[in-house]
């Protein structure tokens, strides 16, 4: 009798033992995820990189300048998007086993066009940077190339806003994370939806990116607390 009960409850203890890793890993993924976007916008941020509101001499002057480090922050994005894209699988699968996988379709449908979208985003920068050699002044054609790298940039921001909306939400009915947390996510995806609505205006060089830039700012400090809470077993 006791090797029949010792039979019977070791598929579900190995199914219990199988979830710690699994959470671990989609938790590691997450802080890997953030580290690399916050590492992309420092080597940005830390070089001068211009707004989409400076004049297009100093956009060329910067480029032409800065081609080895802009060459290095934007060959990041080719670790962000798999990061991305399997954080919110992974997370899919977590809260599904826990019966609330509606929010994170909808974080995994949101990543995967905000990850399409950021494709052409990296893709139009690349585009810049090359137009910027050898030139001296700015032409008419690097000049629609920065402009539509500036307007696909602020269209990708309600893609990502819809990914922080729904893996918080995702999270917390799932019972992963606590209710500031739910909040902090929905708030920066608020503002992330919020910011992309003025598209015409961040593409012409509006402020209004900032607000965008505070929903990144919730959306990668979410994804770290979230992620370190997985990968220590909580929630």
């Amino acid at each position: 009798m006791g090797t029949r009960k010792a039979d019977l409850a070791a598929p579900e203890d190995r199914q219990v033992l199988g979830r710690v890793p699994t959470t671990r890993i989609v938790g590691g993924v997450a802080v890997a995820y953030a580290a690399s976007v916050i590492v992309q916008n420092a080597m940005f941020v830390g070089t001068g990189s211009p707004g989409y509101g400076d004049p297009l001499g100093d956009v060329l002057a910067y480029h032409a300048a800065n081609r080895a480090a802009v060459a290095v922050a934007v060959g990041l994005e080719a670790l962000n998007l798999p990061l991305l894209l399997l954080f919110v699988t992974g997370l899919h699968g977590l809260v599904r086993r826990r019966g609330a996988a509606d929010w994170s379709r909808l974080a995994v449908a949101a990543a995967a066009t905000f990850s399409a979208v950021s494709a052409l985003v990296i893709a139009t920068h690349i585009a810049v940077v090359l137009a910027a050699d050898g030139k001296a002044e700015p032409t008419p054609a690097f000049e629609l190339i920065w402009q539509l790298h500036a307007a696909v940039f602020a269209l990708a921001l309600p893609a990502l806003g819809a990914t922080c909306i729904g893996a918080a939400l995702a999270t917390h009915a799932s019972g992963l994370t606590r209710r500031w947390q739910r909040l902090l996510g929905v708030a920066g995806g608020s503002s992330l939806i919020l910011a992309g609505a003025g598209n015409l205006a961040i593409a012409d060089g509006s402020p209004l990116v900032f607000v965008g830039v505070s929903g990144l700012a919730a959306w990668l400090v979410w994804l770290v607390v979230t992620g370190l809470r997985l990968v220590r077993g909580q929630g």
